[in-house]
């Protein structure tokens, strides 16, 4: 009952939606069919969500132009390049989705234009308002003819209608935010076009304002029309975006404008504002890391409220159900929109209706499966969970043999194996050499704002506990014991163990992981080796805490072996380091550490650092010895997680649940 003010019904026009629950729309890369419908993973991805119990889904972007941006995203829906296919796998979904009383809105794409994926660009070149640099590659865009525009325009109205025909219940144009096409069009630091769609704001926003009179021609004004809208753009130049907390001159959209924006994209006729704040040029803005608040867009939310009477849509980490209902009775929105939440347990949902708060799964927000993905290979998943995406493919099979299945080690994978395997009805033993499940999501999970890795090893540890896993804790299993234990199979998930090295002082140089459980006091000066992603997120945690950082790094940049990372993550960590007061000294070779001074080969010499403390991030190494003793005598044995291969979480959890979903 805590929560009845999250089920309540709304309207949007005239359409009521169940609840304040609305699906955030991402990229539907890999859900898309090569003749402009929605294949069957699709279908299958948003019926999930719906049956999940959430009151609105918000596609991801689909495009209704054929001309002007014929390769921006492949094989994704397109409502006009082929209508009979578009209506027709659309219906099927549309239909699947009313039967669990949920409301769904095509988003619809007015193009890329400068912050087109470099991948998905093909042989074209990049449009945009005026002839301004892309995002990503060294290209000028080459600005758009008015006949263009128009046609961009034309293609709203007859792919709005298509979607109403295909049982769309709205559509949600994309976007006066994040920087896309329209958006250029919006920020004069974008647009200096002289014509009807430049200068005043009224002339940028005209795009928009005539995007939905097409739309209401095509399907009647009744029709609902959301807009995706960014308040503030968080521009400081091109490519450069600010972080949280930094005092910068607005480049792009400021908060005196985005007022006057969402006043006139009322005033055009759009029936809600789905609010964010950012650009591509500062993309963990709109796409946010562990490294940012929960819920960073209240501000901006409550500003667009405060000034429009139509319903405000806000996503951003608003994963918990506490500050959900505070945004709505606080009047900072009207709606919550759930992103990567819904990726990684499309249930939250009903969870939160019914109270069974500690059920849900978290999101860690580390976004290797979904916009990582997307980026790099067009694809949506989720790293926690192995579903999404891939709901049909990846259902639990039923069982025909009960077996008893020793899985060795609590990380990730060994968790999410005797989870799945606890599913389908067989017998999981685990055993844990320690007194707590998670593995490296503990040490991982320590600094304040990876507080998500946390919550996830808890959510294993509940888990498993509501299937009545038999775990034994602290207990380091041998080989003969697996041997006579009587396992039809067995699952060695042993993890791995950091990389250390001899520099003199090694009274003095510890693992990351020693220093994050607080097994070990660096002191106020500390040197980090190694700048992966491990070394990095080491050093902003020991920063925020008030100590003098400088990282070595062996190679020319931080970063440069892990990927593939979304640039969201990678790029607000990056900018994070100096902004954190943190030292780097890339091309280097450490040498050794003596008296409280750390040596170091650089290009010109010898670099000498103080340093109270040596903390090693330069990799880890498989700890596999029981999985070799055991291969050769067990008919049916698996490897799996860092014990495999040093690895991720992502694939720490998809092999774990490849593998028990099998055996």
């Amino acid at each position: 009952m805590k929560y009845r003010d999250l089920f309540e019904p709304i309207k949007i026009g005239k359409l009521e939606i169940p609840n304040r629950y609305a699906m955030a729309p991402m990229g539907p890369l890999g859900l898309g069919d090569c003749e402009g419908g929605w294949n069957q993973k699709g279908i299958d991805y948003y019926t999930r969500r719906a049956a999940g119990g959430v009151g609105l889904i918000i596609t991801g972007v689909t495009f209704s132009d054929t001309e002007v941006e014929k390769p921006s995203f492949p094989n994704t829906p397109n409502s006009t390049y082929n209508p009979v296919q578009f209506v027709r796998t659309s219906r099927e979904m549309t239909e699947r989705v009313h039967a669990y009383g949920s409301k769904i809105f095509l988003q619809m794409s007015g193009g890329f234009g400068r912050v087109t994926i470099p991948t998905n660009l093909g042989e074209f070149p990049p449009v945009s308002a005026s002839a301004i640099p892309h995002r990503w590659l060294d290209k000028t865009c080459r600005p758009l003819e008015k006949e263009e525009i128009r046609g961009i325009v034309e293609s709203f109205g007859k792919g709005a209608y298509n979607a109403k025909r295909a049982g769309f219940d709205g559509v949600e144009i994309h976007a006066v935010h994040e920087g896309y096409l329209i958006d250029q069009f919006a920020i004069s630091f974008f647009n200096h076009r002289t014509d009807e769609y430049g200068g005043s704001l009224e002339n940028r926003l005209r795009f928009a304002k005539e995007i939905r009179e097409e739309i209401a021609k095509t399907c009647g004004w009744d029709f609902p029309v959301a807009m995706r809208f960014s308040l503030k753009s968080m521009v400081k130049d091109f490519r450069e975006g600010a972080l949280p907390g930094e005092e910068f001159e607005e480049k792009g959209r400021d908060i005196e404008e985005g007022i006057e924006a969402a006043k006139l994209l009322e005033k055009f006729g759009y029936d809600a504002l789905d609010v964010d704040a950012g650009t591509y040029d500062a993309w963990w803005w709109n796409h946010p890391p562990m490294y940012m608040e929960k819920a960073p867009y209240r501000k901006f939310a409550k500003i667009v409220k405060d000034n429009v009477s139509v319903p405000v849509l806000m996503a951003g980490r608003v994963d918990n159900p506490d500050t959900a209902l505070e945004c709505l009775t606080t009047n900072i929105c009207d709606m919550i929109s759930l992103g990567r939440p819904l990726l990684a347990d499309p249930d939250i949902v009903k969870k939160i209706r019914t109270g069974r708060i500690k059920e849900i799964r978290p999101c860690i927000s580390c976004q290797e499966g979904c916009m990582g993905r997307i980026q790099t290979y067009s694809l949506i998943n989720c790293a926690v969970n192995p579903q999404a995406g891939k709901e049909r493919t990846n259902k639990l099979n039923p069982i025909t043999k009960k077996k008893k299945v020793a899985v060795i080690g609590g990380g990730p994978a060994g968790c999410e194996a005797a989870r799945v395997l606890a599913e389908r009805g067989h017998e999981p033993v685990l055993f844990e050499a320690t007194d707590r499940l998670g593995g490296n999501l503990i040490p991982g999970g320590a600094p304040s704002f990876k507080e998500d890795d946390i919550a996830l090893a808890q959510w294993y540890t509940d888990d498993l506990k509501r299937l009545n896993v038999e775990i034994h804790m602290n207990t380091k299993v041998t080989a003969e014991e697996i041997r006579k234990g009587g396992y039809d199979s067995v699952i060695v998930a042993t993890g791995s163990r950091p990389k250390m090295f001899s520099l003199g002082d090694d009274e003095h140089v510890y693992s990351a992981e020693q220093v994050l459980l607080g097994q070990k006091e660096t002191g106020n000066e500390v040197v980090v080796v190694g700048a992966g992603l491990v070394g990095c997120e080491l050093a902003l945690d020991l920063a925020q805490k008030g100590k003098k950082v400088t990282i070595v790094e062996a190679l020319d940049k931080i970063m440069a072996v892990n990927g593939p990372l979304c640039s969201a993550n990678k790029e607000m960590l990056e900018r994070l380091i100096p902004f954190n007061g943190i030292d780097v000294i890339t091309s280097a070779k450490v040498t050794g550490y003596k008296d409280g001074v750390l040596s170091a080969e650089v290009s010109d010499g010898v670099k000498e650092l103080n340093a109270d403390s040596v903390v090693l991030c330069v990799g880890y190494a498989s700890e596999n010895s029981l999985y070799e003793e055991l291969k050769y005598d067990m008919d049916e044995i698996f490897e799996l997680g860092d014990a495999k291969k040093v690895s991720n979480i992502m694939y720490a959890i998809w092999d774990a649940f490849e593998v028990a979903n099998h055996i």
